[in-house]
């Protein structure tokens, strides 16, 4: 048997935890007869499940003969991207030759035999949804890891407008929660900043010490250490586990150093290098009381930042939203990431030999 574990970015792997709760709520919710919301942006840190999360959301509309879902990539103009992708589904062809629309402008050789002329992408769409909306199909577009970029912020705007013409549409795009904040923050999409954001959280311990009971004939003290390890962090229960089936009979704590490599390689320099000087002074001094003690009480963070009370409430609420600490514990905060205190630890300490 191969490794079930997956340490590829945007991959669902064959092992895997879902989100069970999440992903039913955006279903029931784009299922209902008034849905609530026609956008849902799902947003974390690299690593933390959103694709999979999307991806499951996707597998239960699949099969549904009413429904169509379209992946769309955003480095391409997503407008013409949906046009051909729509086009090209073998469900709707029929429809679209049928209704003899004018697609040569697009690559595809359709004439249109009446005397009006289809000259933008948004405006062939607009006919394309409206045979939908004749066949009582509904559709949703997944969009994975957006940027506010011009493709991104284009194709936002007509989204806009389709929804207002009552068209059953519906969006999912999963990004980085700068990627999703600047995005929302532009004048023109107001909508956005409106949906519903989906943060993903720490899968459950439990169903992670299971998992790994399941697949590793070890001890249920050794899987829920492992467990612990991981912080229910997507990636690091992929990795931990991809190396644990590698590494078969090797005790726990030698596989530490592969893990804690694996982290700072794929995920960890790539986070630190986005921070602002000020964030990483916060974060240091975070580390530095977490592998001294454990607990890390924000009195003793301010004293040792020499940061007033109102300075920190802002960087922490900050590192907070992009997931690198755990504020839920009054006075408290703690890293949400797996050894991240120990990376930092070791950044500083390389940084300062440099």
């Amino acid at each position: 048997m191969n490794n079930p574990f997956n340490i590829s970015f945007g991959k669902k792997p064959h092992q895997y935890i879902s989100r069970f709760m999440t992903v039913h709520k955006v279903v029931d919710t784009f299922s209902s007869e008034y849905p609530s919301t026609q956008v849902y942006l799902i947003t974390g840190l690299r690593g933390s499940g959103k694709t999979v999360l999307m991806t499951d959301v996707l597998q239960e509309f699949k099969d549904e003969n009413e429904w169509i879902t379209v992946e769309l990539n955003p480095e391409q103009d997503l407008l013409n991207d949906l046009v051909s992708k729509l086009y090209n589904m073998p469900k709707l062809k029929s429809h679209f030759i049928k209704a003899k629309l004018d697609l040569s402008l697009f690559g595809i050789g359709l004439s249109l035999e009446r005397n009006t002329t289809i000259s933008t992408a948004e405006s062939l769409l607009n006919q394309m949804f409206e045979i939908l909306k004749k066949h009582k199909k509904k559709l949703i577009i997944a969009i994975d890891e957006v940027t506010n970029s011009q493709n991104v912020k284009t194709f936002a705007s007509a989204f806009q407008i389709f929804i207002r013409q009552d068209y059953e549409l519906f969006l999912l795009m999963t990004g980085l929660y700068e990627n999703i904040y600047n995005l929302q923050n532009e004048k023109t999409l107001t909508f956005l900043y409106r949906a519903p954001k989906i943060f993903t959280e720490p899968l459950n311990a439990g169903a992670i010490r299971n998992s790994y009971l399941e697949i590793f004939d070890i001890p249920d003290n050794e899987a829920a250490k492992m467990a612990s390890l991981t912080k229910g962090y997507a990636f690091a229960y992929q990795l931990l586990g991809y190396i644990k089936w590698e590494h078969k009979n090797a005790r726990l704590e030698l596989l530490l150093r592969e893990y804690d490599q694996y982290l700072q390689e794929f995920v960890y320099d790539k986070i630190w290098s986005e921070l602002s000087d000020k964030d990483r002074k916060v974060i240091k001094v975070i580390a530095e009381i977490t592998c001294e003690s454990g607990d890390v009480r924000v009195g003793n963070v301010l004293e040792k930042a020499n940061m007033s009370s109102s300075l920190f409430s802002s960087y922490r609420e900050r590192l907070a939203i992009k997931g690198i600490i755990d504020t839920s514990k009054y006075g408290y905060v703690s890293f949400t990431l797996p050894r991240f205190a120990e990376y930092v630890k070791n950044k500083v300490m390389m940084d300062e030999n440099i």
